[in-house]
């Protein structure tokens, strides 16, 4: 029996999302006022971002297997704005701040 190769790793479903979350702040700037759409695009980029900080642990592991600790470390500090900013586009979100999503959103676009 062969090895079994897993085509959906955690890079390509972290791509995936990163360019999903690009479509959906796209539309989210094109939006005049904030209505259920709004709403909806703003939850879709809050729960992309907390996937996309899921996914860093898993591309960790195998470096830190083989004692690549600074190049995981590295890795971590460069994909820490995902969950920080999952994190409070989710609270904005929850309280309906529109304000703080239009930031937070911004915020986003600049990583």
């Amino acid at each position: 029996m062969g090895r079994v190769i897993n085509p959906e790793s955690a890079g390509k479903e972290r791509t995936r999302l990163t360019r999903a979350t690009v479509l959906a702040l796209r539309e989210l700037m094109r939006q005049s006022q904030p209505d259920s759409k709004t709403r909806d695009l703003a939850a879709f980029i809050a729960l992309a971002l907390e996937a996309v900080a899921a996914t860093i642990d898993a591309s960790v592991d195998a470096w830190e297997k083989r004692g690549y600790w600074v190049k995981a470390d590295r890795f971590r500090m460069e994909w820490y704005w995902s969950e920080q900013l999952g994190r409070a586009m989710r609270q904005a979100v929850l309280a309906e701040d529109w304000p703080t999503i239009a930031l937070t959103a911004a915020q986003v676009a600049r990583n």
